[in-house]
């Protein structure tokens, strides 16, 4: 009856997890790859800053749909502030204002980007007004003597354009450029020096920022940075120039945020000014374009998602998720290969550690942990110590072994030393005491092959979860790990021979 029970559990969970999966595939359009183009990003940004107790305003440049994009679902969270909008010379902004507030304060501003089906246009209408390029002085006459000896190599706005590029993104920059650059050396700062000398030089030109949309070279686990590009006006076209050489224009892929020296974020009353901005390519970009056309109207499992989650918190559960599956190949690994290892979930956690580690580095550095601190638990052995003080002992002289080795390493200039502090502490400390009551008991020889079988099932296990096709599958269908779930309830009443008993009685089937 309870194996009839269980057959029954397992069918019901495959069956349901399947279903949902089969339906988001077959009616909802969702990838079934990670490397599926998609076309809608999820963007957020904070405003971090620290009020001083009186009134405080906060104003930030929004995007405006256009050209190759479109900007939908914009939310704006905040608590205690009053928000308007505004629209001066084309350039959203969104002011937040309020007439008291302490502390940390945070403000967030959400929105969606839907790439639009058409290219962006190079023909523009009337340029806009180009401001005065301000240069005084010193650097006015090295401004005029560097357009000077640029004319003569230029044919024309692109090639003037390309070449004073090349001048100031210099590895050994003359004296003009030394001059007018000065110590701001970043991309944004010499994009700003290059639309005023372009100014200056009776060419129209501004800077734009914003931010890229290729998905390749996104981390879901990371904040993303703004990027600086120049846009020049020339006969009723609009060019677009790629820092630092401007050597070819701008990727169809960048979004452009907002145009001109002002800042991102202009803060007044307070203090402490910090900004971030997260990116999430999202892959409902099916489900989307169906509810757009009318097909569906708000599809219930894409409320009530994982893609309804903040960004940084989807970045944890596409982590998370994969624990299940490193858990599935440890149950593999030890009830169907016969594999030993210390403890049932060890491998697991350090499989984790291990993404951040690297696998080999990860491996050794574990190896010399649990080497030195099994040194150490033998010696505490002969102190006669009870059993927690004793554990605790362990746990102190490894948090001093981890510390000890990060420096070390840190000395020698392996950065990767740093990241071994990720180790579970717990674990390898229950470890070492597991490896050491082994080794007293079974011979050295069992608790070798504990400790290597350990190290083997870790291994694996980081590979399982650090592939990307895997971690898109659990993340897009997480209803998959209910099949998991059901393998693993069938496979908790094998109990036949293991493949290592192949080996062990090969003798028996010779006989």
């Amino acid at each position: 009856m309870n194996k009839l029970r269980l057959y029954l559990l397992a069918l019901g969970l495959t069956i349901l997890g399947l279903g949902i999966f089969a339906y988001k595939i077959c009616y909802l359009s969702f990838p079934l790859t990670p490397k599926t183009k998609v076309q809608v990003w999820h963007v957020e940004a904070r405003v971090r800053f620290q009020a001083e107790g009186g009134p405080v305003k906060v104003t930030m440049f929004l995007p405006v749909s256009s050209g190759g994009f479109a900007i939908t679902d914009e939310h704006f969270i905040s608590t205690g502030y009053g928000l308007n909008a505004s629209v001066e010379s084309g350039a959203r902004s969104a002011i937040w204002s309020t007439r008291k507030a302490t502390g940390i304060q945070n403000l967030y501003y959400q929105f969606t980007v839907r790439m639009a089906r058409k290219k962006q246009t190079k023909s523009v209408g009337k340029a806009p007004e180009a401001p005065d390029p301000d240069f005084k002085g010193p650097k006015l006459a090295a401004a005029e003597s560097l357009i000077e000896e640029i004319k003569p190599r230029s044919a024309d706005a692109s090639s003037f354009v390309k070449e004073l590029l090349k001048r100031l993104g210099s590895v050994d920059p003359d004296d003009n450029v030394k001059l007018l650059v000065g110590k701001k050396t970043g991309q944004r700062n010499k994009a700003q020096l290059a639309a005023r000398i372009l100014i200056l030089a009776g060419i129209n030109a501004q800077v734009v920022h914003g931010l890229s949309l290729d998905e390749d070279k996104l981390d879901f686990s990371r904040k993303v940075n703004l990027i600086h590009w120049l846009e020049v006006y020339d006969n009723n076209k609009k060019l677009t120039f790629e820092l630092p050489l401007g050597v070819r224009p701008v990727p169809d892929d960048w979004l452009p945020w907002w145009k001109g020296d002002t800042s991102f974020v202009q803060l007044q009353g307070a203090s402490k000014l910090n900004t971030s901005i997260s990116i999430s390519p999202k892959v409902d970009e099916g489900i989307s374009s169906v509810a757009f056309r009318g097909e569906i109207s708000k599809p219930l499992l894409l409320r009530f998602s994982l893609f309804s989650l903040p960004v940084n918190t989807q970045a944890v559960f596409r982590i998370l998720l994969m624990i299940p599956v490193g858990a599935f190949l440890l149950v593999i690994l030890r009830n169907i290969v016969g594999i030993k290892t210390f403890g049932t979930f060890m491998p697991v956690l350090i499989a984790l550690a291990f993404r951040e580690t690297g696998l080999l580095w990860g491996i050794l550095l574990f190896a010399v942990v649990v080497a030195l601190g099994l040194i150490t638990r033998f010696y505490l052995e002969k102190l006669k110590l009870l059993v927690v003080p004793r554990l605790a002992a362990v746990l102190i002289v490894v948090v001093l072994l981890i510390m000890t080795l990060s420096i070390l390493t840190h000395s020698l200039g392996i950065h990767r030393g740093l990241s071994m502090a990720l180790f579970p502490l717990v674990i390898l400390t229950m470890t070492i005491e597991r490896m050491s009551i082994v080794w007293e008991e079974r011979g050295a020889a069992e608790s070798l092959l504990s400790g290597l079988g350990s190290i083997f099932a870790a291994a694996l296990a980081f590979i399982a979860m650090n592939n990307k096709f895997l971690e898109h599958l659990t993340f897009v269908f997480p209803e998959l790990l209910l099949v998991l779930l059901a393998a693993t309830l069938l496979l908790g009443r094998y109990s036949g021979y293991r493949l290592t008993d192949l080996y062990r009685f090969k003798a028996l089937a010779k006989g």
